[in-house]
């Protein structure tokens, strides 16, 4: 058999490349996923929620008409679900970069 790199058989060197560029590729994709944004909406439209790939709310609306002193726990779940549904996008859109490196293989702590 062909030795290698340090010993590595000839296609065990060729993986190790492989895997160098994927890790290279994936650190790429994280960096750019932090610029990525996705909105979420609730109570047609009175509370807008938009959230970035750190799964940070970058930004919120809310319609005064939703504003009633009265109903406190009304606007509190729409603020939840409208945060939930930017969240939730903003991770498909993460997963989606992220799939595009790892060709579809779901590795443990990247999405």
């Amino acid at each position: 058999m062909a030795k290698g790199f340090n010993g590595f058989p000839g296609n065990m060197q060729e993986m190790m490349k492989q895997a160098q560029k994927m890790q290279e590729n994936l650190l790429k994709v994280q960096e750019e996923a932090q610029g990525l944004t996705a909105e979420g909406s609730s109570g047609g439209g009175m509370v807008t929620v938009v959230a970035n790939g750190a799964n940070q709310i970058v930004s919120m609306k809310i319609e005064k008409e939703v504003v009633d002193p009265s109903d406190i726990e009304m606007l509190q779940d729409l603020i939840v679900a409208a945060s939930n549904e930017a969240l939730k996008s903003a991770q498909e859109q993460v997963k989606k970069k992220m799939a595009s490196v790892t060709g579809g293989l779901n590795i443990p702590g990247l999405s």
